[in-house]
């Protein structure tokens, strides 16, 4: 059973868990995560793994952050909340380029006090397809 769990503490979840991400401290990202947590990613991807993701992003950029706009959070049926987060990424590229504006959403379900899930929308792929 899901301890309820308000909106505003998930909010706080949500934000520490990016910022530890940002600033690539893994060890305190992972410790916002529960086991068996499951990251999708555009075009489907699933993963589970905090260091397979990192991995990953190594491949496409030197840096990565993220300029964020707003912050949503709802109730999910069964327990938990959504936390939606809206903004921009900005960065720069492997080759070097720096980036900037590329849309994101981000939404991080918290539940019993640990994100469970997190789903992952960006412009990303479609930015660096066209300049390319």
């Amino acid at each position: 059973m899901s301890v309820s769990l308000d909106p505003l503490a998930a909010i706080d979840i949500a934000k520490a868990y990016l910022a530890a991400m940002e600033s690539r401290d893994l060890a305190r990202a992972k410790s916002f995560l529960a086991p068996g947590i499951e990251f999708i990613f555009p075009g489907g991807a699933r993963l589970n793994d905090l260091d397979a993701i990192v991995a990953g992003s190594a491949k496409r950029y030197q840096f990565v952050g993220k300029h964020i706009e707003s912050i949503d959070a709802a109730p999910v049926t069964g327990g938990g909340v959504a936390v939606y987060v809206r903004g921009t990424l900005h960065g720069r590229w492997l080759d070097g380029g720096a980036f900037e504006g590329i849309r994101f959403i981000d939404r991080i379900e918290v539940r019993d006090g640990l994100i469970v899930r997190q789903d992952v929308w960006n412009d990303s792929g479609e930015i660096r397809n066209a300049v390319r």
